[in-house]
């Protein structure tokens, strides 16, 4: 088995694509209007328009319903990333904050609400974990 990707769905395929492309720095490749992959080392963010939900079970995921998924991206300066989001991401849930597990995270909400958690390691156990 591999694991190959996070499909969010949404209302507004468009305005999420610009929102990660914006915060990742990658490109979207477009399939259909309701259908973009973001490919991003390690996996693959996929965003489809809630029209595509019925081709496999009608009411089996809901647009800007997420209360328990967060997506997370490792970046080489998590305060870098804050500074270049300033201005552009409307709803920081934290700031950049060191966590008890080596971390140093920022937690902010996509335009549809979904928890998105950008992350450096800083202590030599979490950097030693995350070696590439």
């Amino acid at each position: 088995m591999k694991f190959v990707s996070i499909r969010v769905i949404t209302s507004d395929v468009a305005r999420l694509v610009e929102f990660y492309e914006r915060a990742t720095g990658v490109r979207a490749t477009w399939a259909t209007e309701e259908f973009a992959e973001l490919n991003i080392a390690g996996a693959t963010l996929a965003i489809a328009g809630a029209s595509t939900v019925p081709l496999f079970a009608p009411g089996s995921a809901r647009p800007a319903d997420n209360h328990s998924v967060i997506t997370e991206f490792l970046v080489d300066d998590v305060d870098r990333v804050h500074q270049d989001l300033t201005g552009f991401v409307t709803d920081f849930v934290t700031e950049p904050t060191t966590m008890p597990w080596g971390n140093r995270s920022l937690l902010v909400r996509d335009p549809d609400g979904n928890l998105v958690n950008f992350f450096t390691p800083v202590t030599p156990a979490a950097i030693e974990k995350f070696a590439r």
